[in-house]
């Protein structure tokens, strides 16, 4: 039979080519960030002293404001253990979560947002501006998305020569931003069969959520091939 053979030609599965030519070396770079991070860690003194701010980043379009158009059920035994649930629900729109994880204290910036252009993201590099003291180089590790190199945010950074410093993941290797770890912590434990009122509501309740995060931040730590691709 067909399902016993080692060939199974009547099976798909999917792989991702790497259509960067570029990708080990981006791949490096940014592995070299992570092991500057980790060598900070362990011999700098204090984060006050630190000349340099290393923070991940990455948005997370599409988050969706779904309201019930009926209430959820509790659970009730000999009936249904689970809280039931109306199949159908409202369309409210859609939200950006823009987030940036200081990998050295686990703090996170973030802005909740209907769109990210290009001012949205500026925006976002003026928050991280007015968070480090101006002496303090900006090191933020990025994807390749067309706001993060357009026109208007290159004029940006002109103004503000030596504060930021971009490292760039390769194309398709997003899986190398160490925020993608805080994105899916969002999803499975806030976002995860949410029901909202309206969009203000979904914003005000990730702000809650990242206040709460904030309160006590976790340190995110990459430890996959830092040391075989590092220079």
């Amino acid at each position: 039979m067909l399902s016993q053979a080692k060939l199974r030609p009547h099976k798909i599965t999917y792989y991702l080519e790497r259509r960067d030519p570029e990708f080990d070396q981006k791949m490096a770079e940014v592995l070299f960030v992570y092991k500057l991070v980790e060598v900070l860690r362990e011999h700098a003194d204090g984060a006050a002293g630190r000349l340099c701010a290393f923070v991940s980043y990455d948005e997370k379009p599409g988050i969706q404001a779904i309201g019930s158009v009926a209430p959820d059920l509790p659970p009730e035994l000999g009936h249904h253990p689970a809280i039931s649930r109306d199949y159908e629900y409202r369309r409210h729109g859609t939200l950006t979560l823009m987030a940036g994880l200081d990998l050295h204290t686990g703090h996170v910036h973030g802005a909740v947002v209907d769109r990210h252009r290009s001012r949205e993201f500026i925006a976002f590099l003026k928050q991280l501006d007015a968070a480090y003291p101006a002496p303090t180089r900006i090191v933020v590790i990025l994807d390749n998305h067309s706001a993060h190199t357009s026109r208007e945010t290159r004029a940006f950074l002109a103004t503000m020569p030596n504060r930021f410093e971009f490292t760039f993941t390769p194309t398709h290797g997003s899986w190398l931003n160490l925020i993608e770890t805080f994105f899916s912590k969002v999803a499975r434990t806030l976002l995860r069969g949410i029901r909202v009122d309206s969009k203000q509501d979904l914003k005000e309740r990730i702000e809650a959520y990242l206040e709460r995060l904030n309160a006590e931040p976790t340190v995110h730590r990459w430890s996959y091939q830092v040391d075989a691709w590092a220079p």
